[in-house]
């Protein structure tokens, strides 16, 4: 009983294959005007090229230069509307950067060797880290860039000329 299900299924399998048509050109093929070489004779004359004939050779597309794809709106039609108009970008609001917003915060002064910083925790934070200030330098939070630095160095980081965070 194994056996002859087997072979029924080995026969569909293959009356499946049959069926399935082969496709041997691609879409790309189909739209190309790209003009297809005339196929030579044995005599070495030239013979007429059927009309249903595929190009050969696809020459590559320019870079976008217009549609790609049957879908697609040609730029002229689809960068239109509300998102496109104001294309003047000095009238365009301008926020701060973040690395210039936190450059702005005053450090952050401990009398231990490291300190814990998890951005403010909740959903708003960051997964806590550990930061050492053993070092005579001003430290940072890699996540939120929140400047730490120990007591103990704090006159050699006001007898600097210059600090990237205020020391206040």
């Amino acid at each position: 009983m194994y056996a002859s299900r087997l072979r029924v299924a080995q026969r569909l399998s293959r009356q499946a294959a049959a069926l399935q048509p082969s496709f041997t050109t691609t879409s790309r093929q189909l739209e190309s005007t790209t003009p297809v070489p005339a196929p030579k004779s044995e005599t070495g004359t030239v013979t007429e090229a059927p009309e249903s004939s595929l190009p050969t050779e696809l020459q590559q597309a320019p870079n976008r230069t217009g549609i790609w794809a049957r879908s697609q709106k040609p730029r002229s039609e689809a960068m239109v509307g509300p998102r496109f108009e104001q294309t003047d970008f000095s009238l365009q609001p301008q926020p701060w950067a973040a690395i210039e917003l936190i450059h702005k915060v005053p450090v952050r002064w401990t009398h231990d060797r490291i300190v814990a910083c998890d951005g403010g925790g909740g959903p708003a934070g960051h997964p806590k880290v550990y930061i050492n200030t053993d070092k005579p330098e001003i430290c940072t939070c890699n996540y939120c860039g929140l400047p730490f630095a120990n007591e103990h160095h704090r006159k050699h980081l006001e007898s600097l000329p210059e600090t990237s965070y205020p020391l206040a």
